[in-house]
């Protein structure tokens, strides 16, 4: 069984008029083609005696009349409407309104009952912020309200036709048109410029870790391998706690052969002393063989020296601070290698290394905030005491200046806390502030 067709719907004539006007107008193929549509098919929707079409705004012209296919610019009426149609173009709003004789200049409104039926209607054509021009439709009865809105609908459709056929303005008249002063544009831009002139204080943030100040090295007081660390990271020490403690097998084995050759020259020694009582060339020989016997006697001091020395003691109390015990049992060290630090706790400064593609004029007394990265609601101020003169590469490659500060009082961080520190500077103008690296760049590309 087929389903049954809805009934069909009634659809009012106006709204029929408009889509037909519409599409007339989209299929238009040249202006006179449009104009045509626009001042002679429109009666589909308004009732009116004559019409005419106004291109541009106020040097604009009469393009076409109803009823001729051709407007003659010679033509009294035509002559006219070029003075006309230029007041209610400039007078217009986005809106159709209706119009009379009074809304021109006198002298030309003293001859509109001449040429044109008492009741107007003046329909604005603009596409975007473009005032393309204007249609005026004369009617012998008042315009009522709904053929307004009735010409709203239109006359925004003839703007979308039109426009496709206006020419492209240069980009000059449109730069004109954009940088035209008008109350609006000069209000944004005084507030543009005075948000640009705007005073901020300069900053840029860079890695910081807290560090020791005045810290005590552990160094390795010989060559060496290490053989035990008696104490842990961050341990608190106390002054002749023991450090380190190096591998003594290498040392004990030459201890071991000086003292058997000190032995064997103290031998000889006595041998000789004794050979000297009868034999005046044994006393010869005794002289040499003294200075045989001191010469081991200052090797076997220096080796037991050494063996005195194998065991790294603190000189002061502190925290220790080195990385980990395996990073350093078993590891050979050179004479005067740095093993760990001794820190005073209530001693700490911020070392800071300033990135050097983002320096900018940083005087000792300058204000830093330390963000540690274990603590993200902490922060801990401090002031520039040093900045280093030239930049060197970090740890991790990058080229930075390294600068020091100190905290400002309160609870100090502990040492090796790392984290982010805010380094401020002078107050600069916000624009600045906002296009320093970007003309940085620009200028080293460009070379000026």
């Amino acid at each position: 069984m087929t389903a049954a067709l809805p009934p069909p719907v009634a659809v009012p004539r106006e709204l029929l008029a408009l889509v037909q006007l519409a599409r007339r107008a989209r299929e238009a193929d040249n202006v006179d083609a449009l104009a045509f549509t626009m001042l002679n098919e429109s009666r589909q929707m308004l009732v009116y005696r004559q019409s005419a079409l106004w291109l541009g705004v106020r040097h604009g012209r009469v393009a076409c009349v109803s009823g001729v296919p051709q407007a003659d610019p010679n033509a009294p009426y035509v002559q006219w409407l070029q003075r006309a149609l230029p007041a209610l173009a400039t007078q217009s709003s986005d809106n159709p309104r209706r119009v009379q004789s009074m809304d021109l200049p006198d002298d030309v409104g003293a001859e509109w009952s001449d040429w044109l039926p008492a009741h107007g209607l003046w329909v604005p054509l603009r596409q975007r912020d473009d005032a393309l021009g204007g249609l005026l439709f004369a009617s012998d009865e008042p315009w009522p309200d709904g053929a307004l809105t009735l010409a709203a609908e239109v006359g925004h459709a003839y703007s979308h036709a039109l426009d496709a056929f206006a020419p492209r303005r240069a980009w000059r008249t449109r730069l004109a048109d954009a940088l035209r002063p008008t109350k609006r544009r000069v209000a944004v831009a005084v507030a543009m410029l005075i948000v640009a002139l705007f005073p901020v204080r300069q900053t840029v943030l860079a890695p910081a870790e807290v560090v020791p100040l005045e810290p005590f090295l552990v160094r390795a007081p010989q060559d060496g391998v290490v053989d035990r660390i008696l104490v842990r990271p961050n341990q608190q020490v106390a002054a002749g706690t023991p450090l380190v403690t190096l591998d003594t097998t290498a040392l004990q084995a030459r201890y071991a052969v000086a003292r058997k050759a000190y032995d064997a020259a103290a031998e000889e020694y006595r041998q000789s002393a004794q050979a000297a009582v009868t034999d005046d060339k044994s006393r010869l020989d005794m002289a040499q063989r003294r200075g045989q016997m001191e010469q081991k006697q200052v090797e076997l001091d220096y080796t037991a020296q050494q063996l005195g020395r194998v065991q790294i003691k603190a000189e002061r109390a502190g925290v220790a601070v080195f990385s980990d015990v395996n990073d350093w049992q078993g590891k050979a060290v050179a004479i005067g290698e740095r093993i760990m630090t001794l820190a005073d706790p209530h001693k700490v400064e911020l070392s800071i290394e300033l990135p050097a593609g983002e320096r900018f004029d940083v005087e000792p007394g300058a204000f830093a905030t330390l963000y540690p990265n274990a603590s993200p609601l902490s922060s801990y101020d401090a002031r520039i005491t040093q900045v280093a003169y030239s930049a060197e590469a970090t740890r991790e490659g990058v080229v930075a200046y390294r600068l020091k500060a100190v905290f400002d009082g309160g609870t100090l961080p502990r040492v090796g806390l790392t984290g982010n520190a805010r380094v401020s500077g002078a107050r600069v103008p916000l624009i600045y502030y906002a296009l320093r690296r970007p003309l940085t760049t620009a200028r080293q590309w460009l070379g000026w």
